[in-house]
């Protein structure tokens, strides 16, 4: 099977940086775990903020293609989508969280303002086909008038807070310390179906 060298170093990438962070992640230490040289990461990349982009981007694009399909979706409800949507972010963000931590804090501390500026964007155009689905469900009387975009918020956030730490999850839940929530069946269905009453009530017309 030919493997495609641009998808193998992102892969491998996203090892290292949810392992070691940023800035403790070098292009030598990708180009080694990736078994190619130093050149043809930069011939793929550029540098290593491209790269970290390119990650993002990547796993972003998944999301971005279900929101666009659901957006058109004439077989679903309003509703149906939002469930759909916090399945999907439920199980995409608990499958790397430790690589959507960095993600988070390279949000917070914009330091590396054109890749913090990058990042904005690339989740900024999710962010609207969300809110189009919101403002679908509005106009369709299937939901009350809200703020789309501190609903997504709301989401996000809520799954943030999980991701955040480990042991401060286990804290909360009151479970052991060697308890892995993210990669728990029982506690990812506990996190979606929660939140989805939480939006369920937030948005339901009463």
């Amino acid at each position: 099977m030919v493997v495609d060298k641009r998808e193998h170093i992102i892969q491998k990438s996203l090892e290292l940086f949810a392992e070691k962070g940023f800035e403790g992640t070098s292009i030598r230490d990708i180009a080694t775990l990736a078994d190619v040289n130093v050149a043809m990461v930069n011939y793929y990349f550029g540098s290593k903020e491209k790269l970290f982009e390119s990650i993002v981007s990547h796993r972003a694009s998944y999301m971005k293609d279900m929101l666009q399909e659901l957006v058109n979706d004439a077989t679903k409800t309003e509703m149906e989508k939002i469930d759909t949507i916090i399945d999907a972010y439920v199980n995409r963000l608990l499958s790397q969280p430790a690589f959507h931590r960095l993600v988070h804090q390279e949000l917070l501390i914009a330091k590396r303002g054109v890749m913090h500026e990058q990042l904005i964007n690339i989740f900024a155009s999710n962010t609207l086909f969300f809110k189009q689905i919101i403002e679908q469900g509005i106009r369709k009387k299937q939901f009350r008038k809200v703020d789309a975009e501190l609903t997504m918020a709301s989401l996000i956030g809520t799954i943030n807070q999980v991701l955040l730490s480990k042991s401060m999850c286990n804290i909360l839940l009151q479970s052991k310390e060697d308890f892995n929530p993210y990669t728990d069946p029982v506690f990812k269905k506990r996190l979606i179906k929660h939140l989805q009453q939480m939006i369920h009530a937030h948005l339901t017309i009463s």
